[in-house]
């Protein structure tokens, strides 16, 4: 039974339901429950604070464990616009991989154990959980994890969002990546240490790869090609024909994952004018930004292939255009399967596909991008936007 304050806390969602303009999503009509089967979802409701803040301290900040700061930006579903008044709920084990439950929780939540808590994300999309980093489950082989769940304003039920998970867990496996569902996007963490924290960047779409999900505004616009804003940009190993790893088979998410990076594919219908004007405008933001850019021209035309000829013809082009920093790359198709290419799932027949890409996280995606002023502009403004965090970084809350 839902106490007086979770009670409070029901119904005032429950109201903002009902106040909503419009007609009411497509799952809430026809009883469709939006997200599929959700265990222990219930758990959400029981007990939350009288106040939930877009910043929240857990209860595990305070205990044995490496301190993890975990912030970023929640969007709606074209992956580029702030979503507010995002409801997050998380649970997690305590560093010894155990849902530890505490004295003074209600019994019925003890399953979630004391390290559980609510977000909302602020007027910008953002949101800050300062907690520690949970241990795995002792004797199993599932890498450690925090469960997550999201609730938006206006639909009627709440849904699991993937795990998020660490890239240097030794239990993440490539088996165990690839299963990963990518739903809200990508729930890999990559940490950096700062001042004896562990601190992840994280971004979240809402409703990609939801099943049940209502149709609005996507990322995608008539053809399709690549993958989503917030997906991880798979590894993949072309052949280099012109820049600092010709000769080989360097993957560049592998090599340069880091930072930022810009993967310009273009398949079947290649237009060499434009693409020397593309060349000449990364070359420049390039040499401008230094380590902090790595650009992959990736050409995939299957029409006529010859590897040896695919090199001469890239070659030839890096030297006309004295290309230092761009790399021009190639694989025979873009369904290749043995350079990965595929797992790109990239449109031959477009012009082109761009991905920008930052700390192997996919932020940003066009196709058919026409070499304009306004377009490179675009890109020189993403990237000075994406080049450090995108939240001012609040201190953890005091109990």
């Amino acid at each position: 039974m839902l106490d007086r304050h979770s009670l409070l806390f029901f119904c005032c969602l429950c109201l903002s339901f009902t106040q909503c303009q419009g007609q009411p999503p497509r799952a809430a009509v026809t009883g469709e429950r939006i997200g599929g089967p959700c265990e222990t979802c219930e758990l959400m409701y029981i007990a939350p604070p009288d106040q939930i803040d877009a910043v929240d301290t857990s209860a595990g900040w305070w205990e044995a464990g490496q301190k993890l700061l975990v912030t970023g930006t929640v969007y709606q579903p074209d992956g580029r616009t702030p979503a507010p008044n995002v409801l997050l709920y998380y649970w997690q084990t305590d560093h010894r991989g155990y849902y530890a439950p505490s004295d003074d929780m209600p019994t019925s939540t003890a399953r979630h154990g004391h390290i559980r808590g609510w977000l909302k994300t602020d007027e910008r999309g953002h949101y800050a959980l300062y907690t520690i980093r949970p241990g795995p489950y002792p004797n199993r082989d599932i890498p450690a994890h925090i469960h997550v769940l999201a609730k938006e304003p206006d639909l009627p039920n709440e849904y699991y969002i993937d795990e998020w998970v660490f890239d240097d867990d030794r239990l993440l496996t490539g088996a165990k990546r690839r299963a990963l569902e990518n739903r809200g996007g990508s729930g890999v963490l990559r940490v950096e240490e700062t001042d004896g924290r562990q601190v992840a960047e994280h971004n979240v779409v809402l409703g990609l790869h939801i099943p049940g999900y209502p149709k609005r505004g996507t990322s995608e616009g008539g053809a399709r090609s690549g993958l989503h804003i917030g997906e991880d940009q798979p590894s993949f190993t072309p052949f280099h024909a012109w820049g600092p790893d010709r000769g080989t088979r360097t993957c560049p998410v592998c090599k340069y994952g880091r930072h930022q990076g810009i993967l310009y594919f273009v398949g079947n219908h290649p237009d060499w004018d434009e693409i020397r004007l593309w060349l000449q405008f990364l070359e420049a933001e390039s040499v401008r930004r230094n380590e902090f850019l790595k650009v992959y021209f990736v050409y995939g035309n299957e029409n006529g292939y010859e590897q040896a000829a695919r090199v001469r013809e890239l070659s030839d082009l890096g030297e006309a255009l004295s290309l230092q920093h761009v790399a021009l790359t190639f694989v025979p198709s873009f369904a290749d399967t043995a350079s990965d290419i595929h797992l790109n799932r990239l449109n031959p027949d477009v012009g082109n596909t761009f991905v920008v890409y930052r700390r192997s996280n996919i932020v940003e995606k066009w196709i058919d991008l026409k070499p304009t002023p306004v377009n490179f502009q675009r890109i020189s403004r993403l990237l000075d936007r994406t080049r450090s965090p995108s939240v001012a970084l609040p201190d953890p809350a005091i109990r």
